[in-house]
């Protein structure tokens, strides 16, 4: 069976409720899909930012500290989905999967050995679920947050007239240049390594779950 990473975005912990819901719809399509979860930084990463702004840190101790604010909110996710298992190493987590379980991997030990990435802001977790991604061979990633996908401007602005992209691909994603609701780094390993990335909602749990079973729905899709 095709691994499917899928990153549970850390902003989605504003919402327990929802993040509940979503725990559990997890649980049910793991039954019926292979997946491998990574968690997002969410809260946790924002202290390291903080902490950041606060002392002037170099780019190699906010990372590691970001990195390990993933490891937390991935004990969150294990706690809240019944029958995951937190996993360590990429062999874990295949083996789990391959058992049928559903695995939270806690990125720090892969990604602070390692160390394959750049050390900025511009690279989250975004960017570390698609390098994940990439090492388990996985041929579909989903970043789960609190959007619906991609927009054209900021649909927070007054007045925006954002309208949701449905599809596009990871070149014209690299030439908008900025942020938007996925990192400015993850264009660039997307074109490298080929992999297709949907950006779908977690608030609406059902979403998640159509992209899983090849379904339309809600989300952007970046090839």
């Amino acid at each position: 069976m095709t691994i499917t990473v899928l990153k549970v975005g850390g902003s989605l912990a504003s919402y327990p409720e929802k993040l509940r819901a979503l725990c559990l719809k997890l649980y049910e399509v793991s039954k019926r899909h292979a997946l491998i979860l990574v968690p997002g930084g969410g809260e946790f990463a924002d202290v390291a930012r903080n902490i950041d702004k606060r002392f002037n840190l170099s780019a190699e101790a906010s990372h590691r500290m970001a990195i390990l604010g993933m490891d937390q909110f991935g004990l969150l996710l294990g706690d809240l989905i019944p029958g995951s298992f937190v996993v360590k190493t990429l062999r874990e987590a295949e083996n789990t999967s391959a058992l049928g379980k559903l695995p939270v991997f806690l990125p720090s030990r892969l990604m602070l050995s390692e160390d394959p990435l750049e050390n900025s802001w511009d690279v989250t977790s975004d960017t570390i679920a698609t390098y994940i991604a990439h090492r388990l061979q996985a041929k579909k990633l989903l970043l789960v947050t609190d959007v619906d996908g991609i927009y054209t401007c900021d649909p927070n602005e007054q007045d925006s007239e954002a309208k949701l992209i449905e599809k596009l691909s990871a070149k014209e994603l690299l030439l908008i240049g900025k942020r938007t609701s996925v990192d400015a780094f993850l264009p660039k390993l997307l074109l490298k390594w080929k992999l297709d990335c949907y950006v779908v909602n977690g608030l609406f749990a059902e979403r998640v779950e159509a992209v899983l079973d090849g379904q339309h729905t809600v989300s952007t899709l970046i090839f």
